[in-house]
């Protein structure tokens, strides 16, 4: 929990200062340093997926963790509930601005890869490094996001302190189910998916990475080392 508090206590900080200083806010500013966080981010996903110990798992999880969540489309479920969240927005009303500032931050702050791994690694292997990177780039975004939608912004720490915390104490929990070596490659997956996300923030790719289609593949390893164990020894005997 400790490192979604240091997320909350960011956007706090982020919200507020959108709002002191907004008219000294410039959107290049913005944009630089979301690029200068896209590398801190590629970092984290770089250091957390050579941790592997089984490429051929992270590859296979991958490839089928896509086709789950390319079959499913993540991604456009998740947007279409956005969607509808906005559609029930009030246009042109002073708690409308409030609710959209709300709504929108707490979709951006909430859903996404990023929240789901960086909880994951926090609960799994008490890891804050994912879960403050974003905290960083949350409370950065915050600022813009402050200045332009209001106060509605810093409330958005309600809904993210609960699902981030709860993702959270639920990995805590599971954790000592795991074995070592699954949590090791569900790491590894996790840091690739960040560095997918980091490819889309320093906008490296010709089509954005649908980062969210991928998320399956982190709960792969679960089923995958188990069953790969079973198939070399099932091979072993045969032979």
């Amino acid at each position: 929990m400790l490192a979604t508090v240091i997320n909350v206590i960011l956007v706090l900080l982020g919200s507020a200062a959108g709002l002191l200083f907004k008219n000294l806010i410039s959107s290049r500013l913005m944009a630089v340093l979301t690029q200068a966080l896209g590398l801190c981010v590629l970092g984290v996903g770089i250091s957390s997926a050579i941790g592997t110990q089984n490429m051929l798992c992270v590859i296979v999880c991958m490839v089928l963790g896509t086709v789950l969540g390319n079959a499913v489309d993540i991604e456009r479920r998740l947007e279409g509930a956005g969607d509808l969240l906005r559609a029930r927005i009030p246009k042109g009303e002073e708690t409308g601005r409030f609710t959209e500032g709300f709504v929108n931050a707490s979709l951006l702050f909430c859903v996404g890869a990023m929240a789901i791994t960086g909880s994951i690694e926090a609960g799994l292997n008490h890891n804050y490094e994912i879960i403050v990177s974003k905290g960083v780039i949350d409370g950065v975004t915050s600022i813009s996001f402050a200045a332009t939608m209001g106060i509605g912004v810093a409330f958005s720490v309600l809904p993210l302190l609960i699902y981030q915390g709860g993702i959270t104490l639920l990995a805590e929990w599971l954790g000592p189910y795991l074995p070592q070596a699954v949590i090791t490659e569900m790491t590894a997956v996790g840091g690739a998916l960040i560095i997918g996300i980091a490819i889309n923030m320093l906008g490296l790719g010709r089509d954005r990475i649908k980062v969210g289609n991928m998320l399956p593949a982190m709960f792969l390893p679960i089923l995958y080392l188990p069953l790969a164990e079973w198939i070399s020894s099932l091979a072993e005997k045969l032979q």
